[in-house]
């Protein structure tokens, strides 16, 4: 098995991913709390640091990055100083930012967090959720295709954080011509569009995100309801596979009817935030190489595993997760 892992990875290097969907930009603003405000019951923080980094849609490029694979994002942004700032962190990170497009009737999205010891006290979003009007849809829709005939794609990312870059028509377009041209497509989803993804290869919601979605009552950890539930999901998307995210009780994923449920290791959780991005990241790596859904599930589990281990969103480190995912096998 060790031999199998290590081929798979060493097959990252040859992948070309597409991620559609929402970037931003993720500020840190780092300090110390030493006393509560004299005007209202809040804390005080003095801050030592601030640091801008890839986030949202971006941050998953980052991760394909890591895993030694070739990301190309394609989204809208603002056409603003944070906008050049995005293009500006793109470069310092040796990314092209050829999918980007700008728009002035656009905000380029900014979550600022603010930590205090490694506690995170409080995150500000700045950013616009409007879906695209019809004009951006088609300038999207046209540079998306562009770009899938510049590039052979080996898998195509939805990454939608409900920003708007990503809508039905869009979703249609693409999935449909992923389909003729055999490239698989994976679904990392939030509300809005959670029932339009029609057609593709893997659909990952979070337990939340299938219980609102389908509007379920489920248990966690009632395994054959979630089933059902997933199985209800699958037919109605008419999906490949459905793979759930639920924290410290692992992961789950269809297989032919059947489903497999992988533990979580047990972990020193110092945050959680990104840890979604990096799952649909080595998923749509493992996918594209080839490797098995039971397989895809328990690498990607271990990957948003380790990511928790870190303060603030980071990509995964390549090494530590061959290490782990080749010791996981290894026990079975």
């Amino acid at each position: 098995m060790q031999q199998r892992i290590q081929q798979a990875f060493s097959k990252f290097s040859q992948l070309n991913i597409l991620i559609i969907g929402d970037v931003m930009i993720d500020a840190y603003m780092w300090g110390k709390v030493n006393r509560i405000s004299p005007e209202a019951p809040v804390p005080i923080i003095s801050i030592t640091q601030r640091e801008n980094r890839l986030g949202g849609a971006a941050n998953v490029a980052l991760n394909i990055q890591a895993l030694g694979a070739n990301p190309v994002m394609c989204a809208l942004i603002g056409d603003d100083d944070k906008g050049q700032l995005f293009k500006e962190l793109l470069t310092e990170c040796q990314m092209t930012h050829e999918g980007i497009l700008t728009s002035g009737s656009r905000k380029t999205t900014v979550k600022t967090r603010v930590i205090s010891s490694n506690q995170h006290l409080l995150r500000i979003d700045d950013e616009v959720t409007k879906p695209l009007d019809a004009a951006q849809e088609k300038e999207l829709l046209e540079h998306i295709d562009s770009l899938i005939g510049n590039y052979k794609f080996d898998a195509i990312i939805f990454e939608d954080y409900d920003k708007g870059n990503i809508t039905p028509s869009i979703i249609e377009a693409v999935v449909k011509k992923a389909k003729r041209l055999a490239i698989p497509t994976l679904v990392d989803p939030k509300k809005r569009n959670f029932s339009a993804y029609h057609g593709v290869t893997l659909f990952k919601p979070n337990f939340k995100e299938i219980c609102e979605g389908l509007k379920l009552d489920i248990p966690k950890g009632n395994f054959a309801a979630l089933h059902q539930a997933a199985e209800t999901l699958r037919n109605q998307l008419q999906a490949e596979l459905i793979m759930v995210t639920l924290s410290e009780l692992g992961v789950y994923i269809t297989e032919n009817g059947s489903y497999q449920q992988i533990p979580a290791e047990i972990r020193d959780i110092a945050d959680v935030s990104g840890a979604g991005d990096t799952v649909i990241s080595v998923a749509a790596c493992c996918l594209a190489v080839g490797l098995q859904p039971a397989e895809v599930a328990a690498i990607s589990n271990i990957a948003g595993g380790l990511v928790c281990e870190k303060v603030g969103v980071v990509p995964i480190d390549t090494n530590q997760l061959i290490a782990e995912a080749i010791t996981y096998f290894e026990k079975r």
